[in-house]
């Protein structure tokens, strides 16, 4: 049995003793009375009664030991053509400063329920800089709330959750940059406030250099940059008092050892207070706030960040996302800090900022260990880069592994860069691996995955399969009657309880416990009271973990259930395609049959007839999985729509497939907020619509 198995095997049999051990490794104030509470498969706490300070744990305690001129942050911005490093120590006095605006805007420490009810901060369009960090860890600093808004929403969308957090505050900035776009946000901002029936105390704005913003008075509007120089300025004169002006809590500073300078100890707070609030979809349309524990959440991402992502104190981490998805939480901020690594703060894109080949570049440039991106960005660059030549172009010798989460990567994809980074190995090796794993914004960290933290070689990769369980999840496949399945059949992924710290124990303001419980709990109700992941798939007879689709992605073909991301594989067996999204397609004998849009490879030939290509493709499904899986028809594109964070919408595709079924061309469907780009919906319903009007009626139904 690999370290991985066995981790997750101790994990299991005696959840208590194992994260014990792993909570000792952090610094706790007071330190709890049992590691895990239990009251009931719905209701689990870890480290309950524990107080935990946040900052010393991610900054202060680096500051102590003596490693504060070690780089904490590398800000590396394409399209502003900046780059900016942070030391340790320069973090710690930044966060004290912003820490101080906030108390100057009424912020005060206090208890749980204080903490819960009324020190709360909503960011709303922050972009990918060093002040947003910056400010989160000031906040977490202080023991409020935060909740990352991202800036892709609309303003409605934006104002739901300005709704339900209820902030304070208001912090955004004057514009995001998006390729040579400056795109303001302060107008998106107002209207969101204005569509809330909530309406914050104030709204601090930062200014920066590619637009500055008039700021209105009327709507408490705040310069955020005169309010941090203002108390720079204040602070280099006088020493610091003793006690805030602002704050009735006393704020306790101690020297630096070998230094005459002093840090601000953050106040530590009830381990089960709220860390953060990241909102996801509901089924309902009412964005679902997921709760994360400041215990729970730091203990977990100590563990992952070593064991999984084999990140140490001073190695560097270059996490390719947003601060306003929870890949951004975990991996760009809170663990490579609570580690004492280095986290590259990236303001670009895989592509087009300038060419294919940035990452490639910010690897050599600042001798980055580990990558984790989705699997979108490396389909981007090899789009423009098919053979992944650019790669040569630059030393990447630092780099010991690519992580890869956020939706399904097919085996190509590990495969191909494999080849072209590492070599060609996915046995247990140490010169480097391309990674799969698979988690959510409800679990917080990696479900699943191979870890290469420990001192003995890892397990095999299986490209495909999104690794192995990690410690703490227990994971089974379990039919709809909640009864668990052989290795190798296709049913619903689910997770006994307690789930691993990271994960979420509550909903925000969900008081009833009603939405938490039929969110997650419902499906299973007395069939054996599984966590339901949403997420479909199977297990294999080594272990591994096989995220096939959605749950309901799963197609039924006359009474027989295939799983998208099966069909998917067989379709992408063709030399001439790169990205394969099927659907089920509404059929009067069948139910429904597969229909599939691909993209073809910058190779392939752009006259490839769809009939001949969806001859050459039903004999992949044929042979790989049955005739009755045999496609009704495939429509190329250039383009498939995604999420601003690289997630394709699959609901968009299968709507717009519905409703040329039924004939209803030209009807408008329901696009996320999140959408990168609406034209690329526009001409796929195009396509999709003038495939079905060709063939007439008898292709409907």
């Amino acid at each position: 049995m690999d370290e991985q198995s066995k981790h997750h095997s101790e994990s299991l049999r005696a959840p208590a003793d194992f994260w014990h051990a792993h909570a000792q490794k952090l610094f706790w104030e007071t330190q709890y009375s049992t590691p895990l509470g239990v009251d009931g498969k719905r209701k689990w706490q870890w480290f309950p009664d524990g107080r935990i300070s946040t900052t010393y744990n991610l900054i202060t305690r680096h500051v102590l030991s003596g490693r504060g001129e070690q780089r904490a942050i590398i800000w590396d911005s394409p399209v502003t053509g900046q780059k900016r490093v942070i030391t340790y120590a320069e973090l710690q006095e930044q966060v004290e400063v912003f820490a101080e605006v906030l108390r100057g805007r009424g912020v005060k420490e206090g208890d749980t329920v204080l903490v819960y009810s009324l020190l709360l901060f909503l960011f709303c369009g922050m972009p990918m800089i060093p002040s947003c960090m910056i400010a989160l860890l000031a906040i977490a600093h202080l023991g409020a709330i935060h909740t990352v808004v991202f800036g892709g929403f609309s303003p409605t969308e934006c104002a739901k959750r300005i709704s339900s957090a209820k902030p304070k505050l208001v912090l955004t900035a004057s514009c995001g940059i998006e390729g040579s776009r400056v795109i303001p946000y302060l107008p998106l901002v107002r209207e969101a406030i204005s569509k809330s029936d909530w309406k914050p105390q104030n709204t601090l704005v930062l200014q920066r250099d590619k637009l500055y913003v008039s700021l209105d008075k009327t709507l408490r509007e705040l310069n955020w940059n005169s309010l941090v120089r203002s108390l720079e300025t204040r602070r280099s004169q006088p020493p610091p008092s003793s006690t805030s002006p602002a704050s009735s809590n006393p704020i306790t500073r101690i020297p630096i050892p070998n230094s005459t300078k002093t840090v601000e100890l953050g106040a530590a707070f009830h381990s089960c207070a709220p860390q953060y609030i990241i909102y996801t979809s509901g089924t309902t349309g009412q964005p679902k706030g997921i709760t994360r524990n400041i215990g729970g959440h730091l203990v977990g991402l100590q563990y992952s960040i070593e064991h999984f992502f084999g990140i140490r104190a001073g190695d560097t981490i270059f996490t390719a996302s947003d601060l306003g998805w929870v890949v951004g939480h975990s991996y760009i901020l809170y663990a490579p800090l609570l580690i004492g690594a280095t986290t590259v703060l990236f303001e670009g894109k895989p592509v087009g900022t300038p060419d294919a080949s940035t990452f490639w570049r910010v690897i050599s440039e600042w001798k980055v260990n580990v990558l984790s991106t989705a699997p979108t960005a490396l389909r981007a660059i090899r789009r423009e880069d098919p053979t992944l030549e650019m790669v040569k172009k630059f030393d990447i010798s630092s780099l010991r592994a690519i992580f890869l989460a956020g939706e399904r990567s097919e085996p190509s994809i590990v495969t191909d860069y494999q080849n072209a980074i590492f070599g060609p190995s996915i046995s247990p090796s140490r010169k480097g691996l391309i990674v799969d794993n698979w988690w959510s914004s409800e679990s917080g960290s990696p479900i699943t995955g191979i870890s290469l933290g420990f001192n003995t070689l890892p397990a095999p990769i299986k490209p495909g399969s999104a690794g192995k369980p990690m410690p703490g999840w227990g994971l089974k496949v379990v039919s709809d009657a909640g009864v668990p399945l052989p290795a190798g059949q296709n049913g619903n992924i689910v997770l006994a309880t307690p789930l691993a710290p990271t994960g979420l124990t509550e909903l925000w303001s969900d008081t009833e416990a009603a939405r938490f419980h039929s969110a997650y709990f419902a499906r299973f109700a007395g069939k054996g009271e599984w966590f339901d992941t949403g997420d479909a798939g199977f297990l294999d007879q080594d272990g591994y973990v096989h995220v096939m689709s959605r749950t309901d992605d799963v197609i039924n073909v006359a009474a027989h259930r295939f799983s998208t991301g099966a069909i998917e594989e067989a379709i992408l067996a063709h030399v001439a395609i790169a990205e394969a999204y099927v659907v089920g397609a509404p059929d009067a004998l069948k139910g429904h049959v597969p229909f599939a849009v691909v993209v073809l490879k910058p190779s392939s030939s752009a006259s490839l007839l769809e009939e001949k290509l969806l001859k050459e493709v039903n004999g992949h499904v044929r042979t790989e999985i049955g005739p009755i899986a045999a496609l009704r028809g495939v429509v190329v594109v250039d383009k498939v729509p995604r999420t601003r964070s690289g997630k394709t919408l699959r609901r968009v595709v299968r709507a717009i497939v519905e409703n040329s079924v039924w004939g209803e061309f030209g009807k408008e469907v329901e696009v996320p907020a999140t959408v990168e780009d609406e034209s690329v919906v526009a001409g796929l319903r195009e396509k999709v619509e003038a495939w079905f009007l060709e063939r007439g009626v008898k292709a409907r139904l």
